[in-house]
């Protein structure tokens, strides 16, 4: 009974000298986010694209902040326009939007009385050549690897994107690729994860992205598997290809890119 009564004193103690401490950290003015990535997968007719808005927000705060009543429209090198309508609050859809690959895109956004801008060239993609499946794959040599073969296009200048979906990924996984050292060669990139299993469905798409769009996502992407705590200040500001027409030092947050994808869902073996 004596030592069950010095130890709930301990806990008295204990308890009796926590203190809430309370973070005051500087709110920033809230950016606009643009999600303006066009898709056109091979074999559809590529009219149904979206554009999603929103602000950026406060570090405690869970809701979003998506941006209405704003006026968005993508038009083609002919001029001819294609309108986005508001179908829930920030998102923003078009149904009849005519993909046309190596066709140069602009994008005008309108809201709160300030312009953004940008402009884009719609880039084709080789298709997936196989899956390879390699049991015996990873650091550990214990996951199942999925190698993913394609054949680069000889003596053109090309980028790629990769997106790997999994039932356990909340999001997707990216990785991006150039041509640099492999022109005109069958290549592969690598999905590995310990979590793979047998049966599992894996969704792999491969996007044909610009050199400017690259450029953005390896800022991006090297960012985002950096070491540090969630307080680490930003190695470096990301800024897309999206501009204010009246204030070029508004910092927007996004990027405006068109791409067509192939797709295959490969089932785990």
């Amino acid at each position: 009974m004596r030592k069950l009564l010095i130890l709930l004193g301990f806990v008295s103690l204990f308890i009796a000298c926590e203190d809430v401490v309370e973070v005051d950290l500087e709110e920033a003015k809230p950016r606009l986010v643009v999600d303006a990535i066009l898709q056109w997968e091979k074999g559809t007719s590529g009219e149904t694209q979206v554009i999603s808005l929103s602000r950026t927000r406060g570090f405690f705060e869970e809701e979003p902040r998506p941006v209405s009543d704003a006026l968005v429209k993508v038009s083609d090198g002919s001029g001819l326009e294609f309108t986005f309508e508001e179908t829930s609050p920030g998102e923003y859809v078009t149904r009849n939007f005519q993909p046309a690959l190596n066709e140069k895109y602009s994008l005008s956004i309108e809201v709160n009385g300030s312009v953004y801008s940008a402009e884009e060239t719609l880039k084709p993609v080789v298709p997936i050549d196989f899956i390879q499946q390699n049991d015996q794959g990873g650091f550990s040599s214990e996951n199942i690897e999925l190698k993913v073969f394609y054949t680069d296009p000889e003596g053109i200048e090309n980028y790629y994107l990769f997106k790997f979906f999994a039932p356990f990924l909340a999001f997707p996984e990216f990785d991006i690729n150039e041509d640099e050292f492999s022109d005109g060669n069958q290549i592969f990139d690598i999905f590995s994860e310990e979590d793979l299993e047998p049966g599992m469905p894996v969704t792999i798409q491969l996007h044909g992205i610009s050199k400017g769009y690259y450029n953005f996502l390896e800022i991006l992407l090297a960012q985002a598997g950096s070491a540090g705590g969630p307080f680490e200040t930003q190695p470096a500001t990301v800024r897309g290809n999206i501009k204010n027409e009246n204030d070029t030092e508004e910092l927007i947050f996004g990027y405006f890119g068109l791409s067509e994808v192939d797709e295959i869902i490969y089932t785990v073996q």
